[in-house]
C-alpha cells in the first residue's frame, strides 16, 4: 500500500469498507451528509428479521423487532410527559440492562442525545457529570433511586425533570416512566421528529475515567459512533455471531463496539449487569458466545480463575479490547485457546486509534499507509518530568526517531475532528497542541506515549502522568506494577510517583491489594524488588489497602493517592518503607518521615 498513489488508495479504501461492510455501506466522516446514523442501521436490521433475537439478558430474549417497539413506546411517552423536542440532552443515569438500549433508541428517534452517566458515581461527581451536557432530563433505573434522591434537592432547585423507571414512586420530585411506557403507542415515529440530525450532530456525551480527576463529558457525534461501530467489522465479526457484554454500556467500550458494532453487523447480544470472572465461560458456553470484550485488567481476571479442565470447550474466536499485558496475553491464549486478540488503542474523544489485525502479541497496531493517509499522526519527543513536548530553536515539536517512545499526537482535520469536552473549554484547549511540525498546524494531544518499531509494529507504553521522574530517570508505573504482583502475596498494585520535600521529580510508591488470606511479605517483596527493578524505580512505599479504588473500565486512579503521599500521620492504611540497610520493608513511623524530612535518610 505504500506504493500506492493517494486518489488510488482512497478507492482502494472505499472498496475495502463495502466488502467488509456491504450491509452498511457508508462513509460518514469522508462525505458527513451522506451517512446513515445506527438508528437507520438499526431499523433496516428490524425490516431484515424482525424476529431475529437482539438481546439476551437473565433468561430472557427480546428480538429486534420487540427492542423496536420498545423504543418507540419510550420515545412516544417521554414526547408526552417530558415534552422532549429534537437536540435536547437527556441523561440516562441506568443500569445494564436493556431497558437502557431501547431508552436510547426512543431518544435517537426523537433527535436526543444522551447523556451516560457512569452508575458507581455518587453526590457532588454525579452533579458535576449531569451539569456538564446542559440536560433538563434525567432518567435513572429504579435501583438507583438511592443515589437520586441524595442530589434531587439540588436538582429540583435547577428545574430538572427527574424521571424513574419504576411503576410506583412516593418521592416528591420523582416521576414514574415505566407506567406511562407501559400506556404508550408501539407504532413507529416520523423521520420529521429528527429531520436535522445528521452524522455531524452530537450523539452521545461519554465520560472520560476521570483517573485524573472529574470525569470530563467528551461529546461523541454520530459519526464517531459509526466510526467505532466499524471496529467489530475490521476484527472479523460477521452477522453470524454472537456478542458478549458485560462492560458498562456507559463507557465507549460497551455502548460503541459493543452495542453499536452489534447494530452494524445485526447481531446478538448476550447482556450482562457486571463482569463475572467466574461466570465468564460458562456464560460463553450456555449461549454459543463467539466474540467477546475485554478491557483494562478483565483479561487478568479471567487468568486469575482456577484452572478447569473444561477451559477450551467454547466457541469464543475473538476477544476485541484494549490494555492487557503481553505476559497475561500469552497466558490467555495457553489456557483458552486459539483466540485472535484484537488489542485496540482508542480514546472516547480521540481523532486517532489503532487496532491489531495480525495477532502478534503486545502491539496495538501496524502502521499502514491509507490510515495514515486519512488520519494523520505522529509520535513526538516528550519531556517526562516537565510533562511536555520537547521543541526545538523553532518552537516546533520533534519527532521521535524509529523504536524511541513519543507522545502520540492526530492533527486535527475535517476527516478526523477533535470535538472536545462539554461545558469545558479549559480542558478542550488543554487537549489542543498548536505549531507541531509547522507554524500554525493543530493537533490533538492523546497523552499517551507510545513506539513504532522497524517493522511498524505499534506499541503503547505508557499514560503521561503514569511516567515519573527519579533521579534522572523515567518510571514507567506499568513495568513496577507488574514486579509487583509477581511478588507471592500481591495480587494487584497502583503504581505512582509522589514529590518528596528538598527533591527533584518523584519517589516511587505503591498502593496494593494483597492475596486473599496472605499477609505482606516484607523480606519477600524487597527481595523481588531489587532483583528486578533498578534503584530508582523500586517502589519506596508500600500502601496496603483492602480494594483498589478504579473507574468503570478497571482503569486505575491515582489522584487522590498522589496528594496523599506517604505521610503516616495521614493515612490509615498500613504503610511500609524500604530499608535498604535492613534489606526488606519495614513499617513506615513518624520518626522514619521526619528523618526522611530532614534529609538523614538516603533516598
Amino acid at each position: 500500500l505504500t506504493a500506492v498513489k493517494p486518489k488510488s488508495s482512497f478507492r482502494l479504501f472505499l472498496r475495502l469498507r463495502s466488502d467488509l461492510c456491504p450491509s452498511t455501506h457508508r462513509l460518514g466522516f469522508i462525505t458527513p451528509n451522506s451517512g446513515k446514523l445506527i438508528l437507520d442501521c438499526f431499523l433496516d436490521a428490524v425490516k431484515r428479521h424482525p424476529n431475529k433475537v437482539f438481546v439476551h439478558f437473565e433468561g430472557r430474549e427480546y428480538s429486534y423487532g420487540e427492542v423496536d417497539k420498545q423504543s418507540n413506546k419510550v420515545a412516544r411517552a417521554l414526547q408526552a410527559e417530558a415534552r422532549l423536542k429534537e437536540g435536547d440532552a437527556v441523561a440516562l443515569f441506568l443500569a445494564n440492562e436493556p431497558s437502557f438500549m431501547w431508552t436510547w433508541l426512543g431518544l435517537a428517534k426523537l433527535g436526543c442525545p444522551a447523556a451516560l452517566l457512569n452508575y458507581n458515581i455518587r453526590s457532588k461527581s454525579l452533579l458535576h457529570c449531569f451539569s456538564c451536557c446542559g440536560a433538563k432530563v434525567i432518567i435513572a433505573s429504579a435501583e438507583l433511586q438511592d443515589a437520586v434522591e441524595e442530589v434531587l434537592p439540588t436538582l429540583r432547585e435547577q428545574g430538572i425533570s427527574v424521571y424513574l423507571l419504576s411503576e410506583a414512586c412516593s418521592i416528591q420530585g420523582i416521576k414514574t416512566l415505566s407506567d406511562k411506557i407501559s400506556q404508550a403507542s408501539d407504532q413507529p415515529l416520523s423521520r420529521d421528529l429528527r429531520a436535522n440530525v445528521n452524522i455531524r450532530s452530537t450523539a452521545l456525551y461519554i465520560y472520560t475515567s476521570g483517573t485524573t480527576g472529574l470525569p470530563k463529558a467528551a461529546v461523541v457525534t454520530h459519526e464517531r459512533v459509526w466510526a467505532a461501530s466499524f471496529l467489530q467489522a475490521a476484527s472479523g465479526v460477521t452477522s453470524e455471531d454472537i456478542f458478549y457484554i458485560n462492560l458498562p454500556l456507559y463507557h465507549s467500550a460497551g455502548f460503541l463496539i459493543g452495542m453499536a458494532g452489534a447494530i452494524d453487523r445485526g447481531i446478538t447480544i448476550i447482556l450482562r449487569r457486571k463482569f463475572s470472572a467466574s461466570q465468564f465461560w460458562d456464560d460463553c458456553r450456555k449461549y454459543n458466545v463467539t466474540v467477546m470484550q475485554y478491557i483494562g485488567e478483565t483479561m487478568r481476571y479471567l487468568c486469575n480463575t482456577p484452572k478447569k479442565d473444561n477451559e477450551k470447550n467454547h466457541r469464543v474466536r475473538i476477544a476485541i479490547g484494549n490494555g492487557v499485558r503481553t505476559d497475561i496475553w500469552t497466558e490467555f491464549l495457553n489456557r483458552f485457546g486459539d483466540i485472535k486478540v484484537r488489542e485496540l488503542y482508542a480514546a472516547t474523544e480521540g481523532n486517532i486509534g489503532f487496532i491489531n489485525y495480525t495477532s502478534k502479541i503486545g502491539v496495538v497496531g501496524r502502521v499502514n499507509f491509507v490510515h495514515r493517509f486519512f488520519f494523520p499522526y505522529t509520535l513526538i519527543k516528550f519531556d517526562v518530568e516537565k510533562e511536555e513536548p520537547v521543541r526545538n530553536s523553532e518552537g516546533l515539536c520533534i519527532e521521535a526517531a524509529r523504536g524511541e517512545t513519543g507522545l502520540l499526537v492526530g492533527r486535527i482535520t475535517q476527516r478526523s475532528p477533535f470535538v472536545g469536552y462539554a461545558g469545558n473549554q479549559q480542558q478542550t484547549e488543554k487537549k489542543r497542541l498548536r505549531n507541531v511540525l509547522q507554524k500554525g498546524d493543530l493537533y490533538f494531544n492523546t497523552g499517551d506515549l507510545l513506539q513504532i518499531d522497524h517493522q511498524n509494529f505499534v506499541y503503547f507504553q505508557d499514560r503521561v502522568g503514569d511516567t515519573f521522574r527519579w533521579k534522572g530517570e523515567n518510571v514507567a508505573t506499568s513495568e513496577v506494577a507488574d514486579v509487583l504482583t509477581m511478588a507471592n502475596c500481591i495480587l494487584e498494585a497502583n503504581v505512582y510517583g509522589v514529590k518528596v520535600e528538598g527533591h527533584e521529580g518523584r519517589i516511587g510508591m505503591a498502593a496494593v491489594l494483597l492475596k486473599e488470606g496472605e499477609d505482606f511479605d516484607c523480606s519477600g517483596t524487597f527481595k523481588q524488588v531489587v532483583n528486578y527493578l533498578p534503584a530508582y524505580a523500586r517502589p519506596r512505599f508500600i500502601r496496603i489497602q483492602s480494594c483498589l479504588e478504579m473507574t468503570g473500565t478497571f482503569k486505575m486512579k491515582k489522584v487522590r493517592l498522589v496528594e496523599e503521599g506517604f505521610e503516616p500521620a495521614h493515612i490509615q492504611d498500613p504503610l511500609y518503607f524500604l530499608d535498604t540497610e535492613k534489606k526488606t520493608y519495614v513499617p513506615m513511623t513518624e520518626e522514619i518521615y521526619r528523618a526522611i524530612a530532614a534529609r538523614e535518610v538516603k533516598l
